[in-house]
């Protein structure tokens, strides 16, 4: 069994703070086995933390974030970007063409690009996966309709912390039933369905400092963006 991260944004992501050396470190520090940098809509940083994930004694899971015409998607495994702005269905099959799985977060989640609201529920129950828990949460009620979703559809279930700041690698974590540490093995014991879910609640203040810098962030991306 390992323990793996597979929902993370770096200071490459427009609202992420850290280098991905930092939530490599973060991730060691905690005990996890593999990370993923899903940066939104950008790889290069999930490629630089693959490449050098064996330093820190981890599986580094290539990936990322892909905003889509109906929200928010994680394209795992995959070592190219997959473009934004497509339909949810081209998506996941770009997703797939470039030799990844894809997996739904925070699906229920309009506030947060979810894309449950946009799609049918056939077009959900297509995805590989399904965020079932995510740390950055107010009630808890989302996840919940994510779980019983995937149970009812008998999807496999994945959790992430979804953290924009180091601190809160590992706050959300899949513990995935393989115990080669490869890519490719965790991607297939996740499309199998063997996994299971633990993960606690991203504290107040935290979620407030995360969601303050990423407002500050986005400003200065449309500034730089601007000149």
């Amino acid at each position: 069994m390992l323990s793996v991260e597979l929902h993370s944004h770096s200071s490459l992501s427009y609202d992420g703070r850290d280098p991905v050396e930092y939530l490599l470190e973060q991730a060691v520090a905690v005990g996890l086995d593999a990370l993923a940098v899903t940066d939104h809509d950008e790889i290069d940083a999930s490629l630089e933390a693959a490449a050098i994930a064996d330093d820190y004694g981890l599986v580094g899971i290539p990936g990322m974030e892909v905003t889509c015409a109906a929200g928010h998607v994680l394209a795992l495994g995959v070592e190219e970007l997959i473009p934004a702005g497509l339909s949810y269905d081209e998506t996941l099959d770009r997703i797939h063409d470039a030799g990844g799985i894809a997996i739904v977060p925070h699906p229920f989640q309009k506030s947060r690009h979810g894309v449950a609201p946009h799609i049918s529920r056939n077009q959900l129950a297509a995805a590989d996966a399904i965020e079932t828990y995510n740390s950055r949460l107010l009630t808890g009620i989302a996840n919940q309709r994510a779980e019983r979703f995937a149970k009812r559809r008998g999807l496999p279930m994945t959790a992430g912390s979804d953290a924009h700041i180091a601190e809160m690698v590992g706050q959300a974590v899949t513990e995935v039933g393989t115990d080669t540490r490869s890519v490719e093995s965790i991607l297939d014991a996740i499309l199998d369905g063997r996994t299971s879910v633990v993960g606690s609640k991203t504290p107040w203040r935290i979620s407030f400092q995360q969601a303050a810098g990423g407002a500050k962030r986005r400003v200065k991306h449309a500034l730089s963006d601007l000149l």
